[in-house]
């Protein structure tokens, strides 16, 4: 879909979208009109005040821009409540990364009181001031708000829907070498603007064997925030365990000839198209997430890969099915709604095996039953 067939928001909210364009055009302005695409996905998405998480928008659910899969039926934060019961030992804690509206905290706790893990304490790393209202509204009680990864931390973390919102570095494979796609100003309008690919970026760029097609151009993103922030976890879990759920690729399949165009993707009022300099700050900027990436970088961070699978196999052995029977089909208006969102988290063709599963840790010695079968860590 082209921008132009897209709804127009209303004027304040053009306001704020060009106010944040300002603010990008003055660094633009003091370094040489050019900054990394992952600086400028950085300020669209977290800018004080202006950014797409940060200004108090109601991005998530039917009002927003797209649908979590929490927001979408219970029986997601229930079959993964499942996993996280068997996972928690006396005195570990559950840690959610960027909890949304904090539909999943609500049904997870409620899930984990019911398996008789209520205990456990729940805390939420939340970088958005608006988003953290919201969940302030939502969940009154039995939740706590953290500003930073604990120094030590014991007990389950999650991030669903959070690394794919990461910055990424945007760049081109040539014949002529590896290009850096950054951000500058072109008679007004932000546009893309390449240069040689350096250090850190560089050097991350070269260990990816990409084939290039007969065009001669093969464009893709890197996520160094998303392997940074890996790193960061295995620093801190002393044990227990991280589960990442989002979409994206093995590296085989993400660096794909194939897939010689990236992955970026932009949504606006629950449409999809791959604009992201259309409204900065207004709409969904995100990344398909490298998981074989993340794996390394929980390897390197003394972390043990658990188990790795498409969403949809993950929630069959967390027991969906038996969750969905506990409905009477015959209760039409209850059962009807439960098993189309069922088919929406399971199905091949929706979210089922788009979005993956990854679970690391460490001091786990038992086999996971959300990997009981299925299991795809090898791919990694």
């Amino acid at each position: 879909m082209h921008p132009s067939d897209l709804p127009r928001p209303d004027p304040s909210a053009l306001a704020a979208s060009r106010a944040l364009l300002d603010r990008i055009a003055a660094e633009l302005a003091a370094h040489g009109n050019w900054i990394s695409f992952a600086r400028f996905m950085q300020r669209a998405l977290y800018e004080p005040g202006l950014g797409y998480y940060a200004a108090g928008s109601e991005s998530i659910g039917a009002p927003g821009d797209f649908v979590t899969a929490p927001e979408l039926s219970p029986l997601f934060a229930r079959c993964l409540a499942r996993q996280v019961a068997e996972l928690l030992e006396p005195g570990d804690a559950v840690l959610e990364f960027g909890a949304g509206t904090g539909t999943l905290a609500a049904t997870l706790t409620q899930a984990l009181a019911e398996l008789g893990r209520g205990d456990a304490p729940y805390l939420i790393l939340e970088t958005s001031p608006a988003l953290r209202a919201r969940q302030r509204e939502r969940l009154a009680t039995g939740a706590r708000w953290i500003d930073a990864l604990p120094r030590t931390f014991r007990g389950v973390m999650l991030a669903n829907e959070v690394v794919d919102a990461m910055p990424v570095h945007a760049l081109t494979w040539t014949r002529e070498g590896i290009a850096e796609r950054g951000v500058c100003a072109n008679e007004g309008e932000l546009a893309w603007c390449e240069r040689a690919a350096q250090g850190e970026t560089l050097a991350a760029a070269r260990e990816i064997d990409v084939i290039l097609p007969p065009s001669g151009r093969y464009e893709s993103e890197l996520a160094l925030a998303a392997r940074a922030w890996m790193r960061s976890v295995a620093e801190s879990l002393e044990r227990g365990a991280l589960i990442v759920i989002d979409y994206g690729f093995p590296r085989r399949e993400y660096y794909h000839p194939q897939r010689s165009m990236g992955t970026l993707m932009c949504h606006y009022r629950h449409r999809a198209h791959g604009d992201p300099f259309y409204l900065p700050g207004l709409q969904d900027i995100s990344a398909h997430v490298d998981f074989s990436a993340l794996a390394d970088a929980a390897r390197i961070g003394g972390l043990d890969v658990l188990g790795y699978s498409g969403q949809a196999q993950f929630l069959i052995n967390c027991g969906i099915t038996d969750l969905l029977a506990q409905t009477d089909a015959a209760d039409a208006r209850r059962y009807a709604p439960l098993a189309s969102a069922a088919n929406r988290l399971l199905s091949p063709a929706e979210m089922g095996e788009l979005f993956k599963v990854l679970a690391v840790g460490r001091g786990v010695h038992r086999p996971l039953a959300g990997f009981a079968q299925g299991d795809r860590a090898r791919a990694l």
